[in-house]
C-alpha cells in the first residue's frame, strides 16, 4: 500500500519540557491519553506536547498552503525556490519532500531530526544569488528570509488550529510559538531574532507585509497554479483544489489583494460555516482521515503494531540520513 502524508498509510515521532505540558493549555476532553515510554526516542517534542498536539491533525496541514504562498509572496524566497529548478524538476515531489523534512523535526526522533535539519541546511547552503525581479542578493541561510518562512508557518498552524480545532488558548498558543523556536534553531535561525510572543510575531508578520518587502510575481503566482491544479499524482487531489481556495481566502488582505483573491460578503459567510462545520465534524471522524501519518505511526506502536517500513523509505527519499 503506498504510504501518504495524510492517513495511516505514511511518516514518525519525537520532549520539550514535562509529558504533560500540554494539558495545562487545553480543556479536560483534549488531553491525550497515554505516555511516552521511559526508553524510546520521540525526539525533542512528544505526544504531550502541543507541537503535536497542532501538527497531528491534516486540518492544519491544510493551512500550510496559506504559509506557502505567504512564503512564496516574498521575492528573494522564492528567487531562491526557483534558482534549485523547483518548477522545472517534479515541483509536487519536491513540495512533498520539505514536507516530509519539515514534520521529520517535529516527530521524528532526535537523531531523525537532526538528520533532517542537517538535509534542509546542506539544500540551502547551496542556494545563493541575485534575484531578476529586485535585483538583490539573495541567500538561503539569511536569517532574516529564514525568520519570514519560519513565522508563516507557524502563524499560519495557529491559525488553522484555531479554526478548524480550537483546542488552545493563549498559554496553548504560547507554548506552541515557544516549543517551534527549537525546530527554527535547527535550521539555523537565531532564537534571539525570533519575536518572543504570538502578538509579537504577527505584529512583525505585519511590519514586512506594510512595509512593501513582499511582492507577487510570476513566479508566486505560478505556486498558486500548483494548488489551484494539482497534478494527477497529487495526494488528495480531489479536495485539494477547494481546501487551497479556502486557505488562500485566509491571507492577509494585502497579500489576497495581489493574488487576485476576492472574499466578498457571501464568501466570508460560507468560509465561517465551513470551517464551523469542520470543527463540529473533526471529532467524528476516523483516525486515518483526521491525523497525519506520523502520528497515526506513533499510535500504531501504542497499539503494539509495527508500522510499515515504507516511512523509512519516505524519509531515505527526502534525503535524510541518520548520523554515524
Amino acid at each position: 500500500m503506498r504510504m501518504t502524508l495524510f492517513g495511516e498509510r505514511s511518516l514518525a515521532h519525537a520532549t520539550v519540557g514535562s509529558p504533560h505540558a500540554a494539558d495545562r493549555f487545553l480543556p479536560d476532553d483534549g488531553r491525550y491519553s497515554g505516555g511516552m515510554t521511559p526508553d524510546g526516542d520521540l525526539g525533542y517534542f512528544g505526544p504531550k506536547s502541543v507541537s503535536w498536539q497542532v501538527h497531528r491533525e491534516v486540518t492544519v496541514l491544510f493551512g500550510g498552503a496559506r504559509a506557502v504562498l505567504m512564503q512564496a509572496a516574498h521575492p528573494l524566497v522564492i528567487a531562491g525556490a526557483r534558482a534549485t529548478g523547483f518548477y522545472e524538476r517534479d515541483p509536487w515531489k519536491r513540495l512533498q519532500r520539505t514536507l516530509i523534512l519539515t514534520y521529520t523535526i517535529t516527530f521524528g526522533t532526535k537523531a531523525e531530526a537532526h538528520a533532517a535539519a542537517d538535509r534542509i541546511n546542506d539544500v540551502h547552503a547551496r542556494i545563493q544569488g541575485v534575484d531578476d525581479v529586485t535585483g538583490r542578493p539573495y541567500d538561503a541561510l539569511d536569517p532574516q528570509l529564514l525568520l519570514w518562512v519560519h513565522a508563516c508557518l507557524v502563524d499560519s498552524a495557529l491559525l488553522f488550529e484555531e479554526l478548524t480545532v480550537g483546542k488552545l488558548n493563549d498559554a496553548g498558543r504560547q507554548r506552541f510559538h515557544e516549543e517551534q523556536m527549537l525546530a527554527a534553531e535547527m535550521v539555523k535561525i537565531p532564537r534571539e531574532i525570533i519575536p518572543p510572543t504570538v502578538p509579537e510575531l504577527r505584529a512583525y508578520m505585519a511590519d514586512v507585509i506594510g512595509r512593501g518587502d513582499l511582492r507577487v510575481t510570476d513566479s508566486a503566482l505560478r505556486v498558486a497554479e500548483l494548488f489551484y491544479h494539482p497534478p494527477a499524482e497529487a495526494e488528495w487531489r480531489p479536495v485539494l483544489k477547494g481546501v487551497s481556495r479556502l486557505a488562500f481566502a485566509t491571507l492577509p488582505a494585502p497579500l489576497r489583494e495581489e493574488f487576485g483573491i476576492s472574499v466578498g460578503p457571501a464568501k466570508r459567510a460560507a468560509m465561517a460555516a465551513t470551517f464551523a462545520a469542520t470543527r463540529f465534524a473533526r471529532p467524528l471522524l476516523p483516525a486515518k482521515v483526521r491525523y497525519i501519518a506520523p502520528y497515526q505511526e506513533w499510535r500504531l506502536r501504542q497499539r503494539g503494531i509495527e508500522p510499515s517500513h515504507e516511512v523509512e523509505e519516505a524519509r531515505r527519499r527526502a534525503g535524510i540520513r541518520l548520523r554515524p
